[in-house]
């Protein structure tokens, strides 16, 4: 059971939100926009239960919301303001009534203003505090709701006739439909502000109804999303971006679903999850997948599912028992009582229950087979980062690392990409800052998951130094380094001196060493002949070899001497300027402590052969010359 329920890559929170499914004496209404479930029981005689998926919006009032005028008319919508202080209710096609309420979420009913037009009211949304725009068969309209001056001020208004609309709470435009769904027309609602965007038209044969457009927001774009069925075909999306002011939404995305029946959507972290109710399965798609198929004629990208589709996981809800242990049931998913909303909601209301869609992208681990592909997607989600570091750990250690090791190459090229980008926007911000540059920069976007070489060496390096094959994987990631034009820096060329010496991979390291794969220098050559000892002398000459390649003599000489290779040494200096100078006493002290009396009496005749040649007497033999001279 434990293993089955791995492979679900869809599931509910699991702590839904719970309240009074539908019934006969009980409306259920939600309101997207601030995720609250409203449950009227018995037209608010016998309690209006207010449950929020935000702490502190859960509460329960008593008011009898039948109209005086109407008091057989139903409730059509009912919404609170964004601080919960009016509550406004639509019982008929042109009036809306705005209730004051006191701050222990108790309504004040001698404060109540109606609003009544002429024109049929098909919905309204908050826009601010006191602010509502109200959505009318001809045109949009903000309300100022001002209980002090008992007044409803018309603060802006659009005329445009509109058989119905849709509204997006994320980022706060709406769809217009005209022309029986064949003419769109985008707007932005601000606070006594409505901003009307170049419209949509589509053909005569391809207008839409309500039901099947879904607004949303992809990568920080709004999108339209159109569910459609072209003739003779399967059922697709076709994804309209609203790219930018002034721009007209351009039809770029098509997600081939292959069904007919009843389709609903999610979108969650930017994956558009497509629910099907006669399969009892739902569609990932990704639109920032790249795909080699495009429409001809619009150039828009076509998709398919990243995956076959599956069902969400089984969801046992907890009943009420009378006995202490309590009692669960199997929910039956996918049913015609669910209802969707944006972004990731999906509502029983029978049953009485909201969940949170939730998108497993460890199970996805196991379901795509292409590790590049995998990884791409994984980049674009905001909890990829771990993911990611786990598979390209469990990549490395398998025993097969060999034939992935193109693929790990690929990987390493991906990352280190978005890295550079990153370090290059880092740097660019610092030099406008030296520059004292009037006008501000504008800051790119980071990306979504950044690994740098701290985290490959941390998570991943570190923990898999034995791993087959590491030597390469290890020259791959460096090259891949230098290629994207990022200096391995100084903690991680340690670090990985430091595994690889106390894991006794020589090979290892003199590969790397050997392709100057390691961001080489004076300190790390250093540190390199402090791990060294008499047992693995092999490191004392890698270390020899590296200060040679950075031209770092001076060091090299102190080595030598310090090991007593005081010939070596002298070589050495002899290639050097100021040769003519050497202190003969700092070579002399260190061929003393060598204890060999051939290699101090080298040394001794080195310097005064020098110095007879320089200047007819050794220096240290000046004394003995002048008394030799007197005696004779």
């Amino acid at each position: 059971m434990g293993t089955e329920l791995q492979h679900y890559y869809l599931e509910l929170s699991p702590d839904p939100i719970r309240f009074d499914g539908t019934g006969l004496l009980t409306n259920v209404f939600f309101d997207d926009a601030k995720q609250q479930v409203i449950a009227v029981r018995s037209g608010g005689a016998t309690g209006i239960v207010v449950k929020g998926a935000r702490d502190g919006e859960n509460f329960v009032f008593c008011m009898d919301l039948h109209s005086a005028d109407a008091p057989d008319a139903q409730i059509r919508s009912i919404k609170f303001s964004i601080d919960n202080q009016v509550l406004a209710v639509q019982r008929s096609e042109t009036s809306v009534e705005f209730i004051s309420f006191l701050p222990n979420h108790r309504p004040n009913l001698q404060e109540m203003l109606l609003y009544k037009g002429k024109s049929m009211i098909n919905g309204f949304v908050w826009v601010q505090e006191r602010q509502v725009a109200l959505f009318t068969n001809v045109g949009v309209e903000i309300l100022m709701v001002n209980f002090e001056k008992r007044s409803l001020k018309s603060l802006k208004s659009l005329n445009i006739t509109m058989n119905w609309f849709s509204y997006c709470p994320s980022s706060k435009f709406a769809l217009l439909s005209s022309n029986l769904g064949t003419i769109l027309t985008p707007i932005i609602l601000k606070p006594s502000t409505i901003t009307k965007l170049p419209r949509l038209e589509l053909g005569i044969d391809q207008g839409c109804m309500g039901k099947d457009v879904t607004l949303a927001q992809l990568y920080g774009t709004n999108a339209i999303l159109i569910l459609r069925q072209p003739p003779n075909r399967p059922f697709e999306v076709v994804i309209y971006l609203l790219n930018g002011p002034g721009l007209a939404p351009k039809k770029s995305h098509i997600l081939k679903l292959g069904q007919s029946g009843r389709f609903a959507m999610n979108v969650v972290d930017d994956v558009v999850i497509v629910h099907h109710q006669a399969t009892a399965s739902s569609m990932l798609f990704d639109i920032a997948l790249s795909s080699s198929e495009t429409e001809h004629g619009t150039g828009a990208t076509i998709h398919s599912p990243i995956i076959p589709a599956k069902p969400i996981r089984p969801f046992q809800l907890e009943v009420p028992s009378i006995s202490l242990d309590g009692k669960t049931m199997n929910c039956e998913l996918y049913t015609k009582d669910w209802v969707l909303f944006q972004p990731n909601i999906v509502i029983d209301s029978k049953l009485g229950c909201l969940w949170f869609v939730q998108l497993k992208l460890s199970a996805l681990c196991a379901l795509i087979t292409d590790r590049l592909r995998l990884v791409e997607f994984l980049l674009q989600r905001s909890e990829g980062k771990t993911v990611i570091l786990t598979v390209l750990k469990d990549m490395m250690s398998t025993t097969y690392s060999g034939t992935m090791l193109p693929v790990i190459e690929s990987i390493f090229n991906k990352l280190n990409v978005l890295y550079k980008s990153v370090l290059d926007s880092e740097l660019q911000s610092q030099m406008a800052l030296m520059s004292l540059a009037k006008s501000p920069m504008k800051v790119p976007t980071p990306p979504r998951v950044l690994i740098d070489q701290a985290d490959m060496y941390t998570i991943v390096f570190s923990t898999i130094i034995d791993a087959p094959q590491m030597g390469k994987i290890l020259l791959l990631y460096l090259n891949s380094l230098a290629r994207n034009g990022i200096n391995a820096n100084h903690e991680l060329s340690k670090a990985l001196l430091i595994d690889l010496v106390s894991h006794k991979q020589f090979d290892t390291l003199q590969f790397l060493l050997k392709y100057s794969a390691l961001n080489e220098s004076k300190a790390l050559a250093c540190f390199l002949l402090s791990l060294s000892n008499v047992d693995y002398p092999v490191i004392s000459q890698m270390a020899l070899d590296m200060l040679a390649r950075l031209n770092a003599n001076e060091i090299i000489l102190e080595v030598l001497l310090e090991r007593g290779q005081v010939i070596d040494a002298l070589r050495l200096a002899k290639q050097m300027p100021g040769a003519d100078s050497l202190p003969a006493r700092k070579y002399l002290e260190a061929a003393y402590k060598t204890g060999d009396p051939l290699i101090f009496h080298s040394v001794y005749n080195f310097f005064q052969m020098k110095n007879v040649r320089l200047r007819g007497c050794p220096d240290f033999l000046k004394r003995k010359c002048s008394q030799t001279r007197g005696k004779s």
